[in-house]
């Protein structure tokens, strides 16, 4: 399927590996031109020769730094021309642990990188999006956002506020030919899940796929959210947990 946006500008935050790496990778497969940031600038540049290569007609931008530094979402706004056609908002979580542990700066941490700073990126690519009469924003969150993770809590929170904020902006923006979607991953093959023992002996149980995630398969559905073809979904939490979600609805 031709999703109809190449040529079209992305940026996808937090995007030197993992899940991020796998939704730029995924856009730009799609001949989408895509800015990325992360905080280690060889690992970075790795991931943007790697994109590059696979998709040689695209533009690939890196911008060293973080998305809860302003400097950085300004490099990554102008890397984008000033008008990105679409904004992937991914953040690494905030470390487990038990909340008697996590003091105000804690919390203060975990709501900028995890609620803030997407809802800033927002805010500085919307407008003229629906200028424009075409844009698309997905943010990826969390399976937790649904159902808690105890050993969490910093990700269920803060995860969850940005979910309701974006679902209250939706349809202000829908008549603009904006969507705003958010992917609520389960248990992907990613080193946050790798490095965490308490994450992953709660996620891998999976009775009903029977094993992990790959990225790749994430980035494929940010990909067709980002498609002319998915004008119609917005205001959407879509969950991609294979099968672990414990309900019906």
């Amino acid at each position: 399927m031709d999703l109809q946006i190449s040529g079209k500008t992305a940026i996808v935050t937090a995007a030197s590996k993992g899940l991020g790496k796998a939704c730029a990778a995924a856009l730009a497969n799609e001949g989408v031109n895509v800015v990325i940031n992360g905080r280690t600038a060889e690992t970075l540049e790795a991931t943007a020769e790697e994109i590059r290569s696979g998709a040689p007609g695209v533009s690939v931008t890196s911008i060293v730094g973080t998305v809860t530094d302003a400097e950085c979402r300004a490099a990554l706004i102008e890397a984008a021309g000033g008008a990105p056609d679409i904004l992937v908002n991914n953040a690494g979580g905030p470390p487990p642990g038990d909340f008697r542990d996590w003091n105000r700066e804690t919390w203060i941490n975990a709501i900028d990188t995890n609620m803030l700073s997407a809802i800033e990126m927002v805010r500085l690519t919307v407008d003229g999006m629906m200028e424009r009469g075409f844009g698309r924003i997905v943010c990826i969150t969390s399976s937790s956002v649904r159902v808690p993770i105890p050993v969490i809590g910093l990700s269920n929170a803060t995860r969850a506020g940005l979910t309701n904020f974006l679902f209250g902006l939706a349809p202000q923006v829908s008549a603009g030919g904006v969507t705003i979607n958010c992917l609520l991953p389960g248990p992907f093959d990613t080193s946050r899940l790798r490095d965490s023992k308490p994450i992953t002996n709660h996620l891998t149980s999976n009775p009903i796929a029977g094993r992990v995630g790959d990225p790749a398969e994430l980035g494929a559905i940010c990909a067709y959210l980002c498609s002319a073809q998915a004008g119609y979904i917005t205001a959407q939490n879509i969950q991609l947990s294979g099968g672990l979600y414990p309900g019906s609805f």
